[in-house]
């Protein structure tokens, strides 16, 4: 690949893996991709590391991998990681996203673009190659689960199930990691206590003997003749608070909001705003009022409207729905949630809300075992860390809950674009990311247990 002669030679390798296995399209319903992909990485960890493949290749895709790395030490830590990437076209993006390579990209500096360059190869490929170095100069001291799946886009149901069931060979572990790059935007790193929970779904109407025509029809009739998707937007229109769809919110208890106050100190809603690629946000107030109301709420996102057809013109409709993804912070269940929503639209007939998936979220302790590690692999960075009570993104970490002290994503490096057009990762934020990740190791070898916030609040104090 072009432009990798003046990366050291960790970096250059770590990249070289990175984009091999961008280049295999694994989007969900690519069985045959899925399958090469889960291949590669069992290949990669039996010859590279010597790993064991616990569960793997066989069965059907996405392979959820299980591999282990035994050498007899007293601490166990699971890694944690995904191959599965969301789809990509050619158009709009700099480079063939299923080819991938470096670019300059204005405000970000070089950068290797790819579908899966954040989301999440790079880092997987980063996260093995440090558990590589670390091996080859014999300083890794904790035996090593890990955890790869190829569900992580459509709600990891395979990794939660296996995670779940008692008989479960995962061993017992002192902290789960998954490694990703987190200075997003390119701000100080973040670390978060736990994750949100997630409900998803779709909301649906179709003519039947409410009104509404079995096939599309002359729009004509509408004096006459009833619209689902009019019958749509009435439910919707009274599920969750415009424009955000706020549904609850939990009070935010002292140690979540000893966390905000020093959190919002280094928050910067600006910058956030131009992360998130918006103008304003959805209510005024400073940076605590914000964090406080996005860490505390729960909102239905309507991510899809549709209707049957779907290029109507002039027609009733026969049918409608919305896509949603229902998110809340630890605390507040999402079944219930999903449950007070139905009862909000149970006198409107011919409307019914279809659940895919639903988890809730997980919160753990400032003092839970790999936290102190993961402050002490970003104090490779000179920035204050961001430490969030928990992620408003959603992931199960109540599954591995049941395996392990903690369940934390963390990494140093910048990516972007994750989803969309020209995904990237920085080349300098590559070779962070992957010192960042024996760092976390190191630590949990020699048993880093209180995180410096804690021992500075702890010191002065005193």
């Amino acid at each position: 690949m072009k432009g990798m002669r003046d990366l050291d030679p960790l970096t250059r390798s770590t990249l070289e893996l990175a984009q091999q296995w961008c280049r295999i399209p694994s989007v969900k319903g690519n069985v045959a991709a899925l399958l090469r992909q889960a291949s590669e990485i069992a290949t990669w960890l039996r010859q590279e590391l010597g790993a064991e493949i616990v569960l793997g290749e066989e069965g059907i895709a996405p392979p959820l991998l299980h591999a282990r790395l035994d050498l007899g030490k007293r601490d166990t830590v699971i890694l944690y990681n995904m191959y599965d990437v969301m789809p990509a076209s050619s158009r709009g993006w700099m480079v063939d996203p299923f080819e991938g390579g470096i670019v300059d990209i204005d405000h970000v500096g070089r950068a290797f673009v790819a579908r899966g360059a954040e989301n999440n190869k790079g880092p997987l490929a980063g996260m093995l190659w440090a558990v590589k170095d670390m091996l080859e100069r014999r300083k890794l001291g904790v035996n090593v689960e890990f955890l790869i799946e190829g569900e992580e886009e459509s709600g990891s149901r395979g990794l939660r199930a296996y995670l779940e069931d008692p008989a479960c060979p995962v061993r017992r572990s002192a902290a789960a990691l998954f490694p990703s790059f987190c200075e997003y935007g390119g701000g100080p790193p973040r670390l978060y206590l736990g994750f949100s929970g997630i409900a998803k779904g779709e909301i649906r109407t179709k003519g039947g003997e409410w009104g509404g025509p079995l096939a599309p029809i002359h729009s004509s009739n509408a004096p006459w003749i009833g619209n689902p998707a009019a019958r749509l937007v009435e439910a919707l229109s009274r599920l969750g608070t415009p424009p955000t769809g706020r549904l609850a919110a939990i009070d935010i208890d002292e140690p979540a909001r000893a966390l905000l106050v020093e959190l919002a100190a280094l928050f910067d809603p600006v910058a956030e705003l131009t992360f998130r690629k918006a103008q304003r946000y959805a209510l005024d107030g400073d940076a605590c009022v914000l964090l406080e109301h996005v860490l505390s709420t729960a909102s239905l996102n309507i991510a899809q409207l549709a209707t049957v057809p779907a290029d109507g013109d002039a027609v009733i409709p026969s049918a409608a729905s919305a896509r949603f993804d229902l998110r809340c912070p630890p605390g507040l269940n999402p079944s219930a949630l999903l449950d007070e929503m139905r009862l909000c639209i149970a006198d409107l007939a011919g409307v019914e809300v279809a659940v895919f998936d639903c988890y809730p979220g997980q919160r753990f302790a400032a003092d839970a075992l790999g936290v102190a590690a993961l402050e002490h692999a970003y104090a490779l960075d000179a920035r204050p860390i961001q430490i969030w009570p928990w992620a408003i993104g959603a992931a199960p970490a109540y599954a591995f809950a049941r395996r392990a002290g903690s369940f934390l994503i963390g990494g140093l490096g910048r990516g972007g674009n994750a989803h969309g057009v020209d995904e990237y990762l920085t080349l300098d934020g590559l070779s962070r990311f992957t010192a960042s990740i024996e760092r976390w190791l190191g630590a949990m070898t020699t048993g880093i247990r209180t995180p410096r916030s804690i021992s500075d609040k702890e010191s002065k104090q005193a």
